[in-house]
C-alpha cells in the first residue's frame, strides 16, 4: 500500500465507476457529474499538492507542449464563441478529460508496476461491469433493444448504453496487452513462473470479457476493439498474431454459434454496419444526419467553430428533416423516455463544428503526438525486455480510443475513464522513467531518444 500510495487516487477514480449511475436530468441528459468525476478533481488536487511539495520541474518541454495543445484550441473556441458563458462548462470538461487528469497520471506514475496496477484495476472494473451485463442479458433486465430488455449496460443504465461497452473494451484491450507482453521480460530473479501466471490470468480475463462486449450490441466498440487488438498482435509478432486470431475465432464460434448466445441479434447488428445506404436503421440515419449538421456548422465558422457546447443550439438549423427528435431509452430499471440528441456521436466532427480547424488540429495533434511517441518506444522496450506489456497496453488503448472517436464522443459517466486511458498513454510516451529497468538500471538508448525528443 505504501508503494502504491501515489496512484491510490487513480484507483479510486476507476473503482467509483462501478457505482450505479443516478437517474438522468429533467431534460433527459445524463446529468451533471458522478462520484468518479469528483474523485478525478481530488486526483488533480492531490497531484498539485505533491508537485508543490517536491518543488521540482513537473513536466518536460515535450510533455508540456503535447498536453498543452488542447488548452490552446478549446480556449480560442471559447473566447470566440457566440455565447462564451455557456461554453465555460464545456471548457472545464475538455480540460478535465484531455489535460488535467492525463497530466496528473503522468506525474503520479513512477514505475511500470504503478502502470500495471492501474491497468489491472481497469480489467477488474471491466469484469464487474461485464458480469452485471451478462446477468442483465440472461435475466431480461438490461436496456431495451429490438423490443426486448436484453442489452448489457452494466451499472450505467439505458441513458448511457455505451458506458459498459467502453469499460469492457478498455479492460479487454488492457488484458490482451498485459498477456502479450508478460513473457517478454523475466520475472524476479530471472524466474519465468511469474510472467506465465500473469499471461494466463490476463488471457483468462480477456476471454471472459469477450461475451459482455458482444452482448453490449455496440458496433463502434466492436470495430475499435478488433482494430486495437489486431494492431497489438501485429506489434507483438505476426506468428503470435495468427495463433491468437485462430483462438479468438474459435471462441466466437463457440459462444455465438455453438451456444447461440445472442446469435440472431448479433448477426443483425453486424449486418447493420454495412447497411448505411440501402436500409439503414433509425440510429444510423440519425448519426449520419448529425454528422452532416456538424459539417455544416464547420462550413459556417471554419476557423474557430460555433463555440464549445454550441452543437445543440445550432443542430436544427443545419439538420435535414431525416433527423428524429431523439432516441428511445427504456429498461434496466428505468421507464421509457426520449433521449435528446445533443452531439454528433463523432468526436472529430464535434470538435470541428464547435472549435473549428484550430481546435481539431490542436486536439488531434496532441493525440497523434502521443501515439507516435508511444510507438517509437516499443522497439527499444522489445530489445531491452523492459515494459513490453506497458507499451502494448498504452498503444492498444490509445488506438482503441482514436478509432472509437469516429463513432462516439465524450459524454456520460464513463468519460472520466477516457482521461485515465490518455494518462497511461501519456506516461508511456513522455516519461523517461518508462524506460528504466526493474532493477533500477535503464535502457540507455531509450532514455537518450526520449531526452532528444
Amino acid at each position: 500500500m505504501r508503494r502504491a500510495a501515489p496512484v491510490l487516487p487513480v484507483l479510486a477514480v476507476v473503482a467509483l465507476l462501478a457505482v450505479p449511475v443516478a437517474g438522468p436530468a429533467g431534460d433527459g441528459s445524463a446529468g451533471s457529474g458522478t462520484a468518479a468525476d469528483a474523485a478525478s478533481a481530488l486526483l488533480v488536487v492531490f497531484c498539485l499538492v505533491r508537485v508543490l511539495r517536491d518543488r521540482s520541474r513537473p513536466l518536460t518541454r515535450t510533455a508540456a507542449l503535447v498536453l498543452g495543445l488542447p488548452v490552446f484550441g478549446v480556449c480560442v473556441a471559447a473566447i470566440t464563441s457566440y455565447d462564451p458563458a455557456s461554453s465555460l462548462p464545456g471548457v472545464a470538461r475538455y480540460l478535465q478529460i484531455f489535460v488535467l487528469v492525463p497530466g496528473a497520471l503522468l506525474l503520479l506514475i513512477r514505475h511500470r508496476r504503478d502502470f500495471r496496477l492501474i491497468a489491472w484495476s481497469m480489467v477488474v472494473l471491466a469484469l464487474v461491469q461485464g458480469l452485471i451485463g451478462v446477468v442483465q442479458y440472461l435475466t431480461g433486465t438490461g436496456a431495451s433493444y429490438m423490443g426486448e430488455d436484453v442489452r448489457a449496460v452494466g451499472t450505467f443504465g439505458p441513458t448511457d448504453v455505451m458506458g459498459m461497452a467502453t469499460v469492457v473494451s478498455y479492460g479487454l484491450v488492457a488484458a490482451v496487452g498485459l498477456a502479450l507482453g508478460a513473457g517478454a521480460e523475466p520475472g524476479p530473479a530471472g524466474g519465468r513462473d511469474v510472467p506465465r501466471r500473469r499471461r494466463a490470468a490476463a488471457l483468462g480475463c480477456a476471454a471472459l470479457l469477450f461475451l459482455p462486449l458482444v452482448l453490449s450490441f455496440s458496433r463502434g466498440a466492436w470495430i475499435a476493439t478488433v482494430v486495437a487488438v489486431t494492431l497489438q498482435l501485429a506489434l507483438s509478432g505476426l506468428r503470435r498474431a495468427a495463433r491468437v486470431a485462430l483462438v479468438a475465432a474459435a471462441l466466437g464460434v463457440v459462444l455465438v454459434g455453438g451456444l447461440g448466445i445472442g446469435s440472431q441479434m448479433v448477426s443483425e447488428r453486424l449486418g447493420s454496419i454495412t447497411e448505411v445506404t440501402e436500409a439503414p436503421d433509425r440510429s444510423v440515419t440519425d448519426r449520419y444526419t448529425m454528422w452532416a449538421a456538424a459539417a455544416g456548422m464547420w462550413r459556417t465558422d471554419p476557423v474557430t467553430g460555433v463555440g464549445v457546447k454550441g452543437f445543440p443550439a445550432y443542430r436544427d438549423s443545419h439538420s435535414s428533416v431525416a433527423l428524429s427528435s431523439g432516441s428511445d431509452t427504456a429498461g434496466a430499471g428505468k421507464a421509457f423516455q426520449r433521449q435528446p440528441l445533443l452531439s454528433p456521436h463523432n468526436m472529430y466532427l464535434l470538435v470541428l463544428s464547435e472549435q473549428g480547424i484550430v481546435g481539431l488540429l490542436a486536439l488531434a495533434g496532441s493525440w497523434a503526438a502521443l501515439l507516435v511517441l508511444a510507438l517509437r518506444r516499443l522497439p527499444g522496450a522489445r530489445r531491452g525486455h523492459t515494459g513490453v506489456d506497458c507499451a502494448l497496453v498504452a498503444a492498444g488503448l490509445l488506438i482503441w480510443q482514436l478509432v472509437d472517436f469516429g463513432y462516439a464522443d465524450i459524454g456520460g459517466p464513463s468519460t472520466v475513464l477516457t482521461a485515465v486511458v490518455l494518462g497511461l498513454a501519456a506516461w508511456w510516451a513522455l516519461d523517461r522513467r518508462a524506460g528504466l529497468r526493474e532493477n533500477g538500471g535503464a535502457d540507455q538508448r531509450t532514455v537518450t531518444e526520449v531526452g532528444v525528443a
